[in-house]
């Protein structure tokens, strides 16, 4: 970078102080948390994750000199927000990924959903098959409830990702029921929680409580915030 266009000791000087404030305004959101996946504490990670990541660009261009700290994938995550600042509405866009571990769990279980209900009608037979003993499950239980007991009907979790997005104003009813994922924003995203079997590699990579760890995470499906990978 030219001499021209560095930074000067002043602007390297706010950018540290902004810092100051971040750790402030993440630390308060954190010792008031309301849970694991609170989107407070998430917001003021962001915040910290991007003034000291601007922190350290300016104090590089102006004195060739680099932080002791790295916050991972800040940049690779999600791009910058360009939603409006006080949203008038929002969309939770959720997706769950699950393996068929164990068919005929999965066909037991539909077989006894159809069976207590006393309407099966058009619906009897379904659970003879993969495909109708699916359709069986998700029309009885709320995927939260598929989410927390998967084992038992046969299912293996995979990746699963929520986002948040940011809208102007409520959509009309039946607006986007035809492509309900197809104007997803990643710009509009407010907050992003992500879990993965990639955040327990990493950890073992770490070569730390790796056996604990994983006890915790099969006992209490403990979601992971993107922002841990940033």
């Amino acid at each position: 970078m030219s001499d021209a266009a560095q930074p000067t000791a002043a602007e390297v000087r706010a950018a540290a102080e902004a810092v100051k404030t971040a750790l402030d305004r993440h630390l308060a959101a954190v010792e008031r948390r309301s849970g694991e996946d609170d989107p407070a504490v998430y917001e003021a990670f962001n915040e910290l994750a991007a003034a000291a990541e601007t922190y350290d660009e300016l104090l590089y261009d102006r004195y060739d000199e680099v932080t002791p700290f790295e916050i991972p994938g800040a940049d690779e995550s999600l791009p910058p927000y360009t939603g409006p600042e006080e949203p008038n509405a929002l969309s939770v866009l959720i997706r769950r990924d699950y393996a068929v571990l164990e068919p005929q769990r999965l066909l037991a279980q539909a077989q006894r959903i159809e069976a207590a209900d006393d309407d099966a009608g058009s619906g009897a037979g379904a659970s003879g098959t993969v495909h109708g003993a699916l359709g069986l499950l998700f029309g009885e239980f709320e995927p939260d409830e598929i989410a927390s007991r998967h084992k038992e009907f046969g299912l293996e979790e995979g990746d699963s990702t929520l986002w948040v997005t940011a809208g102007d104003e409520a959509p009309e009813p039946g607006e986007w029921l035809e492509a309900p994922f197809e104007q997803a924003d990643a710009q509009r995203v407010v907050c992003r929680f992500d879990v993965s079997a990639v955040f327990d590699d990493e950890i073992d990579d770490d070569g730390d409580v790796v056996d604990e760890l994983d006890a915790d995470l099969d006992e209490d499906e403990d979601l992971e915030p993107l922002d841990a990978e940033r």
